[in-house]
């Protein structure tokens, strides 16, 4: 596509000593053919002796027609001061309306430096057409001599089609219908294209990063699964509906991580042996083994001995102050009763140890997530043949 041009007239310095100083443009005349919102800029050198450095300048211009942008931009300060002058026109003229009928220019631009008389002109021609289209060749051979060639491209004579003009209109419409179709049922080109010569050519989006392909139009790049607000979660891309995902993710939307960092246990094996790393989470396979690493394990010897100190430490009334080193997380709530004490459901383990050589104490084990252990204190003709701990759901 046609850009538009610059052409640098003269760039020879220029000077001007108003108010007993001097200064120096560079260049001084450039011819611009704008196309429209398509910017361009150029370098402007303004300079004054090595003594004299500019601190501050303003740059002024004399009128600008309507629809043209002029800005500036510092690249380089001192001396010499280096701007970017950047011009862009908005639109082209509405044809339609008289006032601004072949108002394309050319336009004769003043930019001067405040305080000073020396200037740049800068001449705007505002390029609407293409110059091609001012070419036109009837009957050209490269549209079999029945069409007109503009821009290489053909405009047939009545009753025809194809890019050479090689079709009869009926043979060309039957020939889309044939061949840009997925089936009978399906529309043209999926209904995101236009059918040419029995080939889709897929339509555009606003997005230029989304886009339809396939010989129909079918698939997309961006019409896959989102994940955290992001197509594709982020860590993959989308084709033909689908994500494919980068290394170390998977899923439908690529959400799921396969990196087993996180399901690391403490001997650093994944998920302590007892489970499978699944989406950077631990499903423990043992039922025995809970916890984010497969590493808490309720129903095992040893949780009574391992409780011991903590509920003993509460029944002596030390408080939870003076407990916490022995119990971390867990707090101890006294019970009169058996029933109140254990329930098989909600405590996987049953504790029972001599206290003091008087009373049996009696504890549950919580499962994994509970933090209160019930404890109940019997003083009534302790059996001295319990003392040790033991479960009454012991495995």
């Amino acid at each position: 596509m046609w850009m538009g041009s610059l052409q640098i007239l003269q760039n020879y310095s220029s000077s001007d000593t108003a108010d007993g100083s001097s200064l120096f443009l560079q260049p001084q005349q450039v011819s611009l053919h704008l196309r429209p919102a398509v910017s361009q800029s150029f370098p402007l050198t303004i300079s004054t002796p090595t003594d004299q450095p500019i601190t501050e300048l303003t740059l002024e211009t004399s009128e600008v027609p309507a629809g043209i942008n002029i800005t500036f931009s510092s690249v380089q300060r001192g001396s010499p001061l280096m701007m970017q002058v950047n011009v862009e026109a908005a639109g082209c003229p509405n044809t339609s309306d008289s006032v601004n009928q072949n108002q394309t220019g050319p336009w004769s631009i003043q930019i001067t430096p405040r305080g000073f008389t020396v200037s740049l002109k800068l001449e705007i021609t505002l390029q609407c057409r293409c110059s091609c289209t001012q070419h036109r060749q009837e009957k050209s051979p490269d549209c079999n001599g029945f069409g007109s060639l503009v821009c290489g491209r053909c405009y047939c004579e009545k009753n025809l089609a194809g890019s050479r003009c090689q079709l009869l209109s009926d043979e060309f419409l039957t020939r889309d219908e044939r061949h840009c179709r997925r089936d009978e049922t399906k529309p043209l080109c999926s209904g995101r294209g236009t059918c040419v010569e029995g080939t889709c050519q897929c339509n555009r989006r606003p997005n230029p990063a989304e886009g339809y392909s396939g010989a129909f139009c079918e698939c997309s790049n961006f019409d896959c699964p989102y994940h955290n607000n992001s197509i594709c979660g982020g860590n993959g891309r989308c084709e033909c509906g689908k994500c494919i995902c980068d290394p170390l993710w998977t899923g439908e939307s690529c959400e799921c991580s396969m990196d087993t960092t996180s399901c690391l246990a403490k001997n650093q094996q994944v998920c302590n042996g007892r489970g499978f790393c699944e989406c950077g989470a631990c499903r423990c396979t043992d039922p025995k083994f809970s916890g984010p690493t497969c590493e808490e394990c309720p129903f095992c010897p040893g949780r009574c001995t391992a409780l011991h100190n903590c509920v003993e430490c509460w029944v002596s009334g030390l408080g939870p102050s003076r407990c916490a080193s022995e119990c971390g997380q867990y707090n101890v709530t006294m019970v009169a009763t058996h029933d109140e004490l254990y329930d098989p459901k909600k405590m996987p383990n049953l504790c029972k140890f001599w206290f003091k050589d008087l009373c049996s104490l009696f504890f549950a084990v919580p499962f994994p997530g509970q933090s209160t252990i019930p404890a109940l204190l019997q003083c009534d003709q302790p059996d001295p043949a319990s003392r040790f701990s033991f479960s009454f759901a012991d495995v």
